[in-house]
């Protein structure tokens, strides 16, 4: 692999050097979360190319980041954490919880339906749901790419993620426009009350769409509260001096 450094021994520039380049993080975080084949990393960073995942993963093996690991049945390789890459858990999910309160706004191209059903596969309340198959059906509106749907099936405590029709009759269908829901995911607004004004609609059995809002766990981050632009409007609800005088005048 090309040298291709900052030229300075400061500890911070030779872990940029192993982490800050494109998709690197977001690859090492998904095999933090438990993402060990290579289809499931790159299920949940959908966007990268099959080949610059590759590469990226050959990268993070070459700095002692992860090993990999030939399967049993010779088809492809599992790749595990280092020490190293374990200490990196806590560091990349104080980088998250900062990206949630500080980060740009989101903008269309960003509402990916893709990741939005990687990240929801993860944080359902398995325990809250119905015994035996459990079919969720999810439709989006304002999509960038045509793509609008896809289901989570949630059977013998797993949860199966499918970008196409799982051939399973549907209990529920929750519909949206995609930007309304990924800010109540991110816990921008309030879940049941987007549910309760119908800006987010759910059909199927009544005992079921009365219990969605306990399925849905919301993003890991949605606890954590969005401060970009707090300090705009408080500015701005500060009166200035030609407020103050106009007041005065007038009283």
């Amino acid at each position: 692999m090309p040298y291709r450094g900052y030229g300075q021994y400061c500890p911070l520039a030779l872990a940029a050097e192993v982490l800050c380049e494109r998709w690197t993080l977001l690859v090492i975080s998904r095999v933090i979360d438990g993402c060990t084949r290579f289809n499931d990393i790159h299920r949940g960073v959908p966007k990268i190319s099959a080949t610059l995942l590759s590469k990226r993963l050959a990268h993070l093996e070459e700095a002692g980041l992860i090993t990999r690991q030939a399967l049993p049945n010779g088809r492809g390789f599992s790749y595990e954490l280092t020490e190293a890459a374990q200490e990196l858990g806590p560091i990349i999910m104080s980088l998250a919880a900062w990206g949630q309160k500080w980060s740009r706004d989101m903008e269309h191209a960003d509402l990916d339906p893709a990741f939005l059903a990687w990240s929801m596969h993860t944080r359902l309340n398995i325990a809250a749901m119905p015994p035996g198959r459990t079919v969720m059906e999810f439709e989006f509106s304002g999509t960038h790419k045509g793509f609008s749907r896809f289901w989570l099936v949630v059977e013998d405590g797993g949860v199966d993620m499918c970008l196409k029709f799982p051939g399973f009759e549907v209990d529920v269908t929750v519909s949206a426009d995609i930007k309304r829901f990924v800010e109540a995911w991110r816990g921008f607004r309030n879940l049941r009350d987007e549910i309760a004004s119908g800006h987010i609609s759910i059909e199927g059995k009544e005992v079921y769409r009365r219990q969605v809002p306990d399925w849905l766990m919301l993003s890991a981050l949605s606890k954590v509260p969005r401060l970009r632009g707090r300090e705009r409007d408080f500015f701005e609800a500060i009166p200035t001096v030609e407020d103050t005088t106009e007041r005065l005048a007038g009283g």
